[in-house]
Order: structure tokens, then C-alpha cells, then sequence
């Protein structure tokens, strides 16, 4: 356990953190498969609102640094390319 409180400190920080990202993790995967699931009923204009809603949370993800700027543009782009095929 620390001792200093410099590190008491830098530990309250990291356990913070940790639970924001965790939830904005959270939150992105919720709206991904929300996107994953209208693909998979089919329903392209519910899949088109899904993934406009989807897409800045991803952006926004990458923002705040808890998804990689190359993994946001490729689960995009898939999730794109899945619903352009449903027509």
C-alpha cells in the first residue's frame, strides 16, 4: 500500500479514471450493438438511425482516449458496409 501522499493520491485518480472509461466503454459497446442488433433484424432504416447515433459516440471515444482512433474508423466503416448491404 502507498505511503506517500502523492501516490494516495495518484491511486484515487487511477481508480476515478478507471471507472469513467469504464463506463464510456460501456457506453459505446451499447450503442454498437444496438446498430448490431437493427442489422440483424433486417431493418435498414432502424440500422441508419442506430449507426447515426453510434458514430460520434465512437468519435467521442476516441476523444477522450478509450478506443483507438484506427479501431473507431474500422468498426465504422464495418458496421457501414453491413448496413449498405441490407438494401
Amino acid at each position: 500500500m502507498a505511503h506517500h501522499t502523492s501516490a494516495k493520491k495518484r491511486i484515487r485518480q487511477t481508480a476515478r479514471k478507471t471507472e469513467v472509461n469504464g463506463a464510456r466503454v460501456s457506453r459505446i459497446r451499447t450503442y454498437v450493438k444496438k446498430v448490431e442488433t437493427a442489422i440483424a433484424s433486417g431493418d435498414k432504416s432502424a440500422a441508419q438511425d442506430a449507426f447515426k447515433a453510434a458514430q460520434p459516440e465512437l468519435q467521442r471515444g476516441v476523444t477522450r482516449g478509450v478506443v483507438n482512433r484506427n479501431t473507431a474508423s474500422r468498426k465504422i466503416s464495418r458496421l457501414n458496409a453491413r448496413i449498405k448491404a441490407l438494401a
